[in-house]
């Protein structure tokens, strides 16, 4: 996402809420803003739909304007993928949509960074493409063509580590369509719809939007990629598109390995195009080449974005002060989707070959690196399972509650102290989760930290602010550690206050907000007493997910109405399925969200009439 000069508009906000900071760049149908969100104090994309000529026919306009509406509608169902640009709604301003989305600060988009420093190699090249398939299978799951995959609308940017293009992210859903659930497609009959150079054949002759024909744009646009321009790069747009349907594209010559590849994904027959389950394991080989051509490698995962760790809505809270061990007592205000994730081993030598550090909380690093007698020298079934550093005597059990220490004031920055909180009362910082095996320890380094994301990735997308936490064994300690990486589930900016997940019971009293969880049912017993009990059974409340207040809302401010005004604004019960007039939303809140400065409420649903919910919802 190139930033340039910023243009006529700076300053404008919209729909009360979003600044203009200055243009990131422009397409087809308007202008990408960078904007700040003056209620949650972060800075997001804003795309504007822009019409240059006053006159445009009616019916054009309005297709145009639903057209923006059907991007996000797509995108939005892919929110939480990690090679989708997330977006995060579409508002009206001025009588025209305006889509707001994840800002990614350092982005540029592959046309850019090949003109820049030229064709990429093979290895690389393949490793965006089983990125960019990843994101189209799963849109293609959902029933959702993209229709206009090219190097423009696939952002590199920097990941967790720094590395400068780890993530990879795919964007622009402007033109996709669901051809099964018989939506309108808002483009003209007489409109040829993609782009000239990057279209399927069938599509370019007046075919439907199948998965072949994004596969096809995608070997297109690894094509440009590898070799510098398109394969059927023409003088003119009519020509290009006169190439697509009756010429072979231009034998690669910087290809190598991913010749053979891009000449299966690029065949005009769609029932002989090469699958996208082939093409993932074609590029994967040639990624991380395997003895067994049948074994399957994932894309890395390691370059997650900030918001998959998941943290409370908004921006992320300047670093805490230590947080103190008594939060005080939770307290109800006012008076009182995943995406499935398709399981594939990444290999070890994926990340040696890219040059990506796959970090988990920072810890796998640390523990990798110590040096002989902490943890360096070879395996012993005797020897600290984490390292001295962690400090931790025995390998660690599927619901173990922990403390953690970190060496700084700041969290996830160096090697923790872990110790084991035998009641998970201390409060604990955190639990584990799962575990994930290795053969070896060094598989255990390369591999650890990304799975346990993986495997907590569910949980933690249930929770307000927590992270994963990966307790990768050392070398000595492999066989101590039961030759497996510890899945904890950490607080972000303090504990978490009990057990989480499937190690709570029925009957649970929460202690502070931090341990709800989307989903969850409650039996108040008053405004300072909550329960988890069954959603089969008679509940007071639901909790529907979460928001953030401002840093100028005291907490005495949001227990009193902030906190159920702002649930009812950003998690409506009306959005879930329940009935406006029946429900009305409610929220939780605590000390502890306020004094780490996170200022984070749970949204619930209530009946308007006090009475027990049982079975509802949507």
């Amino acid at each position: 996402m190139p930033s340039g000069p910023s243009t006529s508009g700076v300053g404008r906000v919209i729909a009360g809420r979003y600044l203009l900071l200055n243009r990131l760049g422009s397409g087809g149908m308007g202008h990408v803003w960078l904007a700040h969100d003056q209620r949650l104090a972060c800075e997001v994309a804003l795309k504007e739909i822009v019409f240059r000529d006053p006159s445009e026919a009616g019916h054009e306009r309005e297709a145009r304007v639903a057209r923006a509406r059907a991007e996000a509608r797509h995108a939005a169902g892919l929110r939480g993928h990690p090679h989708v640009v997330t977006v995060h709604d579409v508002l009206e301003h001025d009588g025209l949509p305006w889509i707001v989305m994840e800002y990614v600060p350092g982005a540029v988009d592959l046309r850019e960074l090949v003109a820049r420093r030229g064709p990429l190699a093979p290895a690389e090249c393949a490793r965006i493409g089983l990125a960019v398939l990843d994101a189209l299978t799963a849109g293609h799951e959902r029933g959702v063509m993209h229709r206009d995959v090219k190097p423009a609308n696939i952002l590199l940017a920097p990941d967790r580590t720094g590395a400068p293009y780890g993530r990879v992210l795919l964007t622009d859903y402007g033109i996709s369509v669901q051809p099964d659930a018989g939506e309108t497609r808002y483009t003209l009959t007489s409109v040829l719809v993609g782009t000239a150079g990057y279209l399927a054949p069938e599509r370019a002759t007046g075919g439907s939007p199948t998965p072949a024909a994004d596969l096809f744009s995608l070997g297109c646009t690894l094509y440009h990629a590898v070799e510098g321009c398109g394969p059927f790069e023409r003088d003119s747009h009519f020509a290009e598109i006169s190439a697509v349907v009756t010429e072979e594209p231009r034998p690669p010559v910087r290809a190598g390995a991913l010749a053979p590849v891009l000449a299966a994904m690029l065949v005009k027959e769609p029932g002989l195009r090469i699958s996208a389950a082939q093409a993932e394991a074609a590029l994967s080989q040639i990624v991380t080449p395997q003895a067994d051509p049948y074994a399957r490698t994932r894309t890395d995962l390691g370059s997650q974005p900030p918001w998959a760790q998941p943290s409370p809505p908004g921006p992320v809270a300047p670093p805490p002060q230590p947080v103190p061990q008594g939060f005080g007592p939770l307290v109800t205000s006012g008076g009182g989707s995943r995406r499935r994730t398709r399981p594939r081993a990444l290999h070890s030598a994926l990340a040696g070959l890219l040059g990506l550090a796959l970090a988990g909380g920072g810890v796998w690093y640390a523990v990798a690196q110590q040096p002989p007698g902490k943890g360096g020298g070879g395996s012993s079934a005797t020897a600290a399972p984490y390292g001295t550093d962690v400090g931790l005597g025995r390998a660690l059990r599927d619901g173990d509650c922990v403390t953690v220490d970190w060496p700084g004031e700041a969290p996830f920055q160096g090697t923790p102290r872990v110790a084991l909180d035998a009641k998970c009362g201390g409060p604990p910082d955190g639990q584990v989760m799962a575990f994930v095996g290795a053969a070896s320890a060094a598989e255990a380094r390369a591999q650890g930290p990304t799975r346990c994301e993986e495997a907590t990735q569910e949980l933690r997308g249930k929770l307000a602010d927590v992270r994963s936490l990966a307790l990768v064994p050392t070398a000595d300690g492999f066989t101590a550690a039961g030759r497996r990486t510890a899945c904890l589930v950490v607080g972000a900016h303090g504990p978490v206050y009990g057990p989480l997940g499937g190690h709570r019971k029925p009957g649970t009293k929460f202690l502070d907000v931090s341990s709800m969880q989307k989903r969850d049912c409650l039996d108040v017993r008053s405004n300072r007493d909550a329960r988890l009990v069954s959603c089969a059974g008679p509940h007071d409340e639901e909790v529907l997910g979460f928001t953030r207040l401002a840093e100028d809302v005291t907490l005495d401010e949001a227990r009193a109405e902030a906190a159920d005004l702002a649930c009812g604004r950003d998690v409506a019960p009306g959005d879930y399925g329940f009935d406006p007039s029946v429900y009305r939303a409610g929220s939780w809140t605590s000390e502890g969200p306020w004094k780490a400065g996170t200022h984070f409420v749970v949204c619930t649903v209530r009946k308007q009439n006090g009475g027990t919910m049982e079975g509802d919802g949507s």
